[in-house]
């Protein structure tokens, strides 16, 4: 008899996981090809190792979150802290603007705030919940800092660059909250 992950697709390469990795090599190969179209890319080989590293860590730490669980919140609020952490470091690398330990170190605190959570979803809830807490105050604090204040817009720019990131912390924790609550309805 067919268990019920064979029938939902879920094998070891089904559908979502080739697209997810198709993307992942997408995204890696777009650099390349935009340096033979583009004088303004140029990316040498260690950029080349360091997205590979980011992209690649991404999408195993995703494969990771969807053994942890079945639920699709679950599933939707790692995409999204995932998502959320990637694009934070990202920015920082092509920024550099003096103020990434402050992304870094939220990202710390997401990855802290998981372990201690020891992954299950109400925890975790709680600590997206925590860090878009820490990404809104990062933001403010950035905002006010006297160095934005010598930058065109540049208080207006780090509040919405922390307020939407902030967004996506919380619409993690949303998630992984969704996930606790099925959880708990399934167990009670």
């Amino acid at each position: 008899m067919t268990g019920s992950r064979e029938l939902a697709g879920a094998g070891p390469w089904n559908g979502w996981r080739i697209a997810r990795w198709s993307v992942a090599v997408a995204l890696l190969l777009t650099p390349l090809v935009m340096m033979q179209i583009s004088d303004e890319w140029h990316w040498e080989a260690g950029s080349f190792v360091m997205a590979g590293i980011m992209i690649g860590g991404v999408g195993l730490l995703y494969e990771l979150a969807e053994r942890a669980s079945a639920s699709r919140a679950y599933r939707a609020g790692a995409a999204v802290a995932l998502i959320a952490s990637f694009l934070s470091v990202w920015a920082v690398f092509v920024r550099d603007d003096g103020t990434g330990i402050g992304y870094f170190l939220v990202v710390m605190a997401a990855g802290v705030g998981a372990f201690a959570a020891w992954f299950r979803a109400a925890g975790m809830a709680r600590a997206m919940l925590g860090v878009a807490a820490m990404q809104g105050l990062l933001g403010l604090a950035i905002s006010t800092a006297p160095d934005t204040a010598r930058v065109a817009d540049g208080p207006f720019k780090a509040m919405v660059f922390g307020g939407v990131f902030a967004v996506l912390w919380l619409v993690s924790a949303l998630f992984f909250h969704a996930a606790a609550k099925g959880a708990s309805r399934s167990t009670g």
